[in-house]
């Protein structure tokens, strides 16, 4: 049971704490609670207090991304023993809250320093025990699905061991840490996919890394070890006690993460300042939810719930907002014991499914997407990076296998810029060439790059960030286009282009679902709207420019195909000018709809893109508010307001788990974070949408639906507004002259 508390700031903006008033049965029960890059799952079970810690960036040698233990809160009495118990997630103030008959437990993570708080007040005098729990004690063997969580997947190369983390009483307190083997994936995936001649030259971030922390008390003292077991996973505990019982504790968790060797991985920790107030990182909570709200009055619950969980969600992404590494769409920072999501899944806490150094494209993109309207252009930063990080060794990549220039980022896409070497495939003919992914899901599919290009593109045009540094991975993504279907022409026969002056983009892939595609519609709208922003762009030489724009001219136009209407065969838009097989259910078809916006309210061709919704067959079959599913974002694009209210709500209702965005597991895992970002993007659109200086408010809203937002539009522009039975009655548009762009199409 949870209880919705709502306050509200200056800004009139409503928020939701959430409370519950009964402790929790396990670690599935537990609330997020985190900052900077930092995440906690955190829940009182049996009178105890425990925390997972997560943090942005802890890859093993296998490329999981490991947790960095559990803490356990015990004391010499049940404080929780009465009638009394609250625990709330203080959304305003980024922290959260236990409260018993006697006592009060603040836990709260500072958002500048990675340092995790934990105050006890009680009334009465108690001794508090802290253990740092850890099933890392030993050497673990992983087999069968369990290095799902890792880089090798189904087609582990021997024996796949998780290797111990090394924990002992140090300065006054525990100290742990993981050090990487010297043999990691990274030197399996070099070597399968013949880079060896290069790896010298390629970037790996994973190589000698070093991650973990130490946790101190306050007037604590060591207090030894024990031995027990979470569900199915044995642990060990180390164990800090009161000297003596008071009514106050205070317990600092530091991490640091670091390549410089384990004497200056020390140094670096132990120098990490413990003793900051939290004014900073209240303030920074404080000034997030002003950037940015939506907040829902209506008589329908599951449109009020709507609202609630974007904020609930857009919390757990502001938990990482300065992380090394984006936010992954398998659960963030806040996966707990997998067999709490899958019965069957009977491992450590340590596993996610598909991989903790693999990042998906099509799923990573829809957690950040919706930051473009929320104003948290800072936050994208760590996705930006990672593509920029990577963008040498895809070059790299190319050029090995192809002889050709251009970067070639692939779908499944490891974190040192390889493809998945699982789904690289071990078992492929000798002669298949060295650049291709053996994998009928992810064959020629390397156009997803091209929507995080467009992301770079829009922080610009939105928030007026500086993108240059930027601009080469823009470049290289369109020149590995250009060159690679130049190139397989060339081996066809005499001519580079069709007919027409087109290149010929065969063979291609319409997301995961339309393989060996001829001219992908998802691809040519990607590259004709990347390349339509590129040219615009006014740091371009004129050389740049014009071969942009020669590029532009070879771009293939959109294909086409008829359904059955209510008047006979109607257009509609094709995913593909031709296709061998369907092997998924996306529906790239839209994509020129969403992210793309060649199609939508007010352009040519609406109709058509509407009757694709409506009459294509496959986007029939395919349709479904569950993961990563994009219809309700489709249908508020196209202004199809009751389609979009019934799939938004229906994407972001209460989770069905205690804490109500924890949704999942999808197609995916629990948190589903692909999930709660397309439910934000199709919530956004119902709200605001905006073409070139055009803003359209409520292009796809119910008039009933009494809605506060204030959302971020292009040109450095924040609206806010209210809408009370279906009338504007305060609108707010900064800087005042872009009020002139409104368009109020509530009807």
């Amino acid at each position: 049971m949870f209880i919705l508390f709502w306050w509200f700031i200056p800004t009139t903006q409503a928020q939701q704490n959430v409370i519950w008033n009964t402790q929790s049965h396990n670690s599935s029960e537990s609330m997020p609670v985190g900052g900077g890059d930092i995440g906690l799952n955190l829940w009182v079970e049996k009178g105890e207090v425990y925390l997972y810690l997560s943090r942005s960036g802890t890859f093993d040698e296998n490329n999981t991304l490991l947790k960095l233990g559990r803490v356990k809160l015990k004391f010499s009495s049940d404080p929780f023993e009465g009638k009394t118990f609250k625990q709330e997630l203080i959304l305003k103030d980024g922290y959260a809250q236990i409260d018993g008959s006697d006592i009060q437990i603040k836990v709260w993570v500072d958002v500048f320093n990675p340092v995790i708080h934990v105050n006890v007040k009680s009334k009465q005098k108690i001794t508090t025990e802290a253990s740092y729990e850890s099933w890392r004690f030993e050497d673990r063997i992983t087999k069968g699905k369990e290095n799902n969580q890792n880089s090798y997947k189904w087609a582990p190369q021997g024996l796949v061991k998780t290797a111990k983390d090394e924990i002992a009483f140090e300065n006054n307190g525990i100290q742990f840490y993981h050090q990487n083997k010297a043999e990691t994936v990274f030197d399996v995936a070099v070597k399968q996919q013949g880079l060896a001649d290069r790896k010298a030259e390629l970037y790996n971030p994973i190589k000698n890394l070093i991650f973990g922390g130490s946790m101190q008390g306050k007037n604590m003292v060591s207090a030894g070890n024990e031995a027990g077991t979470y569900l199915s996973t044995p642990f060990q505990s180390w164990k800090l006690k009161s000297k003596m019982p008071s009514q106050s504790q205070e317990i600092t968790i530091a991490l640091n993460i670091s390549k410089a060797g384990i004497q200056n991985w020390k140094k670096e920790l132990y120098s990490i300042k413990r003793n900051s107030t939290q004014k900073a990182s209240i303030k920074w909570w404080n000034d997030y939810w002003k950037r940015s709200f939506v907040y829902i009055n209506s008589k329908s619950e599951q449109a009020s719930q709507s609202s609630k969980n974007y904020q609930l969600f857009r919390y757990m992404l502001g938990c990482n907002a300065f992380g090394k590494y984006p936010t992954k769409f398998n659960g963030g920072l806040f996966t707990f014991d997998p067999q709490l999501t899958d019965t069957a899944l009977k491992y450590t806490p340590d596993f996610r499914n598909w991989g903790g150094g693999t990042h998906t494209a099509q799923n990573q993109r829809l957690v950040y997407w919706p930051m473009l309207k929320s104003g948290d252009f800072d936050m994208m930063k760590p996705q930006f990076d990672f593509y920029l990080d990577l963008l040498k060794n895809a070059e790299i990549r190319t050029e090995s296998a192809w002889g050709h220039k251009g970067a070639s980022f692939t779908e499944q896409l490891e974190n040192f810029g390889l493809p998945n070497p699982a789904e690289y495939g071990w078992k492929r003919p000798a002669d298949f060439n060295k650049g291709m992914e053996y994998n009928a899901w992810l064959e020629y599919e390397w156009d997803t790059v091209l929507e995080f290009c467009m992301m770079i593109l829009e922080t610009e045009r939105y928030g007026g960030a500086d993108i240059e540094k930027y601009l080469p991975l823009i470049e290289s993504s369109l020149t590995f286009f250009k060159e690679h279907y130049t190139y397989l022409a060339k081996q066809r026969g005499a001519k580079a282009l069709d007919a027409n002056g087109y290149l010929v983009l065969y063979p291609g892939s319409g997301a995961e679902t339309y393989k060996m595609a001829y001219n992908s519609t998802s691809t040519i709208a990607a590259l004709k709207t990347v390349l339509e922003r590129l040219i615009a762009h006014p740091g371009l030489s004129a050389k740049q420019k014009s071969d942009w724009v020669e590029m532009l001219r070879t771009i293939p136009p959109i294909s086409f195909r008829e359904f059955d209407g209510e008047s006979g065969r109607k257009p509609t838009i094709a995913p593909a000018k031709l296709w061998e097989r369907i092997n998924n259910t996306e529906s790239p078809q839209l994509y020129p709809v969403y992210p793309w916006g060649i199609y939508g309210l007010g352009k040519p061709g609406l109709d058509t893109a509407i009757n694709t919704y409506q009459l294509d067959t496959d986007v029939l079959k395919f349709r479904s508010h569950v993961g990563w599913k994009q219809d309700n974002i489709f249908a508020a694009r196209l202004g199809l307001t009751e389609e979009a209210a019934k799939l938004t709500t229906a994407k972001l209702k209460n989770s069905g788990r205690r804490f109500p965005a924890f949704w999942g597991p999808g197609f995916d895992w629990t948190p589903d974070h692909n999930w709660g970002g397309s439910g934000m993007i199709g919530l956004q659109e119902m709200l605001m949408q905006v073409d070139g200086k055009k803003i359209m408010l409520f292009p796809a809203w119910p008039a009933d639906w009494d809605v506060h937002f204030k959302l971020h539009a292009p040109y450095q522009t924040t609206v806010e507004v209210e809408l009370k039975n279906g009338k504007i009655e305060s609108l707010k548009v900064l800087p005042e002259f872009r009020k002139a762009d409104v368009i109020n199409m509530i009807k």
